[in-house]
């Protein structure tokens, strides 16, 4: 056994090995797998190994296309047959909003090239008889996937990864991880059979790694342990039944090829054939998490007993679709752990707090994401940046104040909504509320439909408080949803009058200490602001593109508050705090970063009335001036006091209106939503969620970090040269150069159906009918009356003026590309004096 590696690789099922093979094929030449039992021993072994490429996320829809394709090419390399049968995959829909749900995500795949058609139900019936068809409404069929073995495809990538020079070492355990400073030292033990069982031997050895990867699946508890860390990834129960042979299955395939993968949404499961019958795989409700504590030293190649009353209404549904099943016997039974996290997403990049220590865990459709998760992994490591944006499979998505029982609900609950209709808007209810901020109470008395952010519940919109018995708060739509107008009128107010918003949900640092001005100068690519005043700036990858989003308020010389998105508060404190570690080791310059999320509270003023409010409030020896832009200009901050709270005022408005955002100590919240409520009263001051605030940024072409900013296109890209200072040394400034315009970023206004809006996931085409690009966010707009959504298009086409098309629901609409900023373009509204 090798002693010193490059990287090691922790795990040997399907995403470990794939993660092996491609970093030696990206050129890493020394490579190592580790492995405690046999390859595929864990969930890859009792795997379906469906590739489904459905998948509302963008990233992950570019990952399962890879590893579709992929592995389609392993036998040639290889050698070995991966199992790979391309039979198609139908995916069917009983209701007309099973439909709209395809139809959102199918132009989702369109932008990615992903491959598709659409069936009627006598489509079907033709092609497969053997469906039944007459409570279908259609479906949605891939032609170019299917079903792949999964110990097959996982021993070809093994001897493609042998091939290109990495050494596979199986029944060896690791035991601790340590961190030197330059590399990690790696105590792995032995792993013997005694009695039936693999347990640990007396031999041990020490194995130092520049990189390390885990891949651990079901003993990611166990991992997170070793490593310090908290990882929401633990196993869900997920069991399928093979059939005998079905006499009407095996007459057909006498003169057809083999039957396609099909799905019944609304049903909760799929089927595929095997061997002449089927296998059927529900995922129904009350499926019970395992192992939230780590796998038992027992538990290996082994299944739980299978609880068939809990699959029973999914069984009689499948005798349903397919008739020909009522009477074929039950041949065989899986009921195995898969690895689950809150979101269903896997968790794919750095860990957090620590150095080369990468994470590929969580994969609760391991088989069809391991091929791209390898493939884009390898690019993280290598190359220090992914071409896709990973950020939403980034582990840090899910902060350190998550816990044992809270994961465990939500996995629960995200196995469950496997097949569940799953609505851009959609809220789940698992492990609600958890993290409140004080005024929580007083929102939900006014009507507040709460969303979640980071764990955090945030005011989507406030319904109405004289709703009947009848009416669903919860209504949602692929279309316009049941808060659709209560959003408008939100809109509405901040436009014409006053609006509250809370966004104590935003992610707040300090940066202080000797070296504060420099650090942030070298960190960020925009000027820093004076003290006094506020800036807004990015910091880019090593690549060049767009690794985060801060407004910078300085308080002092070397104070600086720096406030970011609220879904990225410890994806953007890990960033903060290894940079500031690497430029004190470089320069000796102390640097203090501090998360003070939970700290500062946040509420939003904004309208043409937010001035004359805060003046009933302020406590200033010149109340009249007070908040002037004299005394108070925009793109500034001061310490003011309202009532009895301090508050540090920031001038900036994300609406777009004239406004401020009250950062207060938290613990004076209520005290302060009470006081600006009731100044407020004589305005019409009303409060609003953050549906409204979304389409009110888009009117101003505001870009959102996550939608339009992120780490696959640079802020020049974005189109925000103004927040670029070229004349300046920083981060990714060379890389951000050499990338050059790629594509930009635009707004457009959409005439589309009376009854949808976009939701920022669509592609576009140009009149002529070539994809032109696609769009990132997607909303109303009350200014303009119409629908309104930014995007990426080809540099050519970002010309205010151009006519293009935006698939929405399988046909094309008008979109035409407006100027930046449509509502108010020249800040006349929000630099509006008093």
């Amino acid at each position: 056994m090798k002693t010193h590696v490059k990287a090691l690789v922790v795990g040997g099922g399907a995403v470990g090995t794939s993660i092996a093979y491609h970093l030696a094929r990206a050129g890493w030449d020394d490579v190592m797998l580790l492995e405690r039992d046999e390859l595929t021993s864990g969930s890859t072994w009792h795997a379906a190994g469906l590739l489904p490429y459905f998948n509302m996320s963008y990233a992950t829809t570019h990952i399962h296309d890879y590893s579709i394709k992929f592995y389609k090419t392993l036998e040639a390399e290889t050698g070995l047959d991966a199992g790979f049968f391309v039979v198609g995959n139908l995916r069917m829909a009983q209701t007309d909003v099973r439909m709209d749900e395809y139809m959102v995500y199918a132009t989702t795949a369109e932008s990615c090239g992903v491959p598709y058609e659409w069936l009627s139900p006598a489509q079907i019936a033709d092609r497969w008889p053997l469906i039944r068809t007459d409570d279908l409404k259609g479906a949605l069929y891939h032609p170019t996937d299917g079903y792949i073995n999964p110990a097959d495809v996982t021993m070809a990538m093994a001897k493609g990864a042998r091939q290109r020079g990495v050494t596979i070492e199986r029944k060896w355990q690791v035991d601790g991880y340590e961190w030197t400073g330059s590399e990690w030292r790696v105590t792995v033990t032995k792993m013997v059979e005694r009695g039936g069982n693999l347990v640990p031997s007396d031999e041990r050895r020490v194995i130092t790694a520049e990189h390390v990867v885990t891949a651990t699946g079901n003993h990611a508890q166990r991992t997170a342990w070793l490593l310090g860390i908290k990882t929401p990834a633990i196993p869900v129960e997920h069991q399928f039944i093979v059939t005998e042979p079905d006499p009407a299955l095996v007459d057909w395939r006498k003169t057809n090829g083999q039957h396609p993968v099909i799905r019944d949404a609304d049903a909760k499961w799929y089927v595929r054939e095997e061997r002449g019958g089927w296998i059927l795989g529900p995922y129904e409700r009350n499926a019970p998490a395992r192992f939230r504590h780590g796998v038992p030293d027992s538990f290996r190649a082994d299944l739980f007993p299978l609880d068939l009353e809990r699959i029973e209404e999914e069984y009689m549904s499948f005798i349903h679709r397919i008739p020909s099943s009522e009477e074929v016997g039950l041949k065989d039974d899986f009921n195995g752990p898969i690895c689950y996290t809150p979101d269903g997403n896997p968790l794919i990049g750095p860990a957090p707090g620590l150095r080369n220590m990468w994470l590929a865990e969580g994969f609760s459709f391991g088989i069809t994401a391991a091929g791209g998760a390898g493939h884009y992994l390898a690019q993280m490591m290598v190359d220090g940046e992914a071409e896709i944006d990973m950020a939403s499979l980034d582990p840090k998505r899910f902060g350190a104040w998550q816990t044992t029982d809270w994961a465990v609900a939500k996995n629960e609950e995200a196995y469950e909504h496997v097949y569940i209709l799953h609505h851009p808007d959609e809220e789940r209810p698992a492990a609600r509320p958890l993290r409140t901020s004080p005024a929580y109470d007083r929102q939900a008395k006014l009507g507040a439909q709460f969303g979640c952010v980071n764990g955090w519940e945030r005011p989507n919109y406030y319904g109405p408080l004289d709703a009947g018995p009848d009416f669903d708060h919860d209504a949602r739509s692929f279309r316009r949803g049941g808060w659709w107008q209560y959003a408008v009128e939100e809109a509405k107010a901040i436009r014409e009058g006053v609006g509250l918003i809370d966004a104590t949900a935003f992610a707040k640092h300090r940066v202080t200490g000797a070296g504060a001005t420099a650090f942030l100068d070298r960190l960020t690519c925009n000027k820093l602001p004076k003290v006094g005043r506020i800036n807004l700036t990015y910091a880019l990858t090593t690549r060049g593109t767009t690794r985060t989003e801060y407004t910078i308020v300085r308080h002092a010389e070397q104070d600086f508050y720096l406030v970011s998105a609220g879904a990225w508060a410890a994806y953007d404190g890990d960033f903060l705090q290894k940079a500031a570690e690497d430029f004190m080791a470089e320069t000796g310059q102390l640097v203090i970063v501090q998360d003070v999320t939970t700290q500062w509270g946040v509420f939003a003023i904004a309208g043409p009335k937010s001035r004359a409010v805060l003046a009933k409030l302020i406590r200033d020896a010149d109340p009249g001036t007070a908040l002037s832009n004299k005394r108070f200009p925009w793109l500034s901050a001061r310490q003011i006091e309202l009532g009895m709270v301090p508050v540090n005022a920031i001038r900036v408005a994300y609406t777009g209106e004239l406004g401020w955002e009250l950062h207060h100590p938290i613990e004076m919240q209520n005290h302060l939503w009470d006081r600006l409520m009731e100044a407020g009263a004589e305005h019409g001051i009303r409060p609003v969620g953050a549906r409204a605030q979304n389409w009110l940024r888009q009117e101003k072409s505001y870009r959102a970090f996550g939608n339009e900013l992120g780490r696959d296109a640079t802020p020049l890209e974005a189109d925000l040269p103004r927040f670029v200072d070229l004349t300046k040394d920083f981060a990714g400034k060379e890389a951000m150069q050499t990338l050059g315009i790629r594509s930009k970023c635009v707004t457009l206004l959409v005439d589309g159906p009376d009854d949808a809006d976009p939701w920022g996931r669509e592609v576009l085409y140009t009149e002529g009918g070539e994809r032109a690009g696609r769009l990132t966010s997607g909303g109303y707009s009350v200014a303009f009356g119409k629908s309104i959504g930014m995007g990426y298009v080809k540099p050519d086409l970002a010309v205010e003026g151009t006519r293009l098309k935006v698939k929405m629901f399988d046909c094309l609409w008008e979109a035409t590309v407006t100027c930046d900023s449509p509502y108010d373009p020249k800040n006349e509204t929000i630099r509006k004096d008093g």
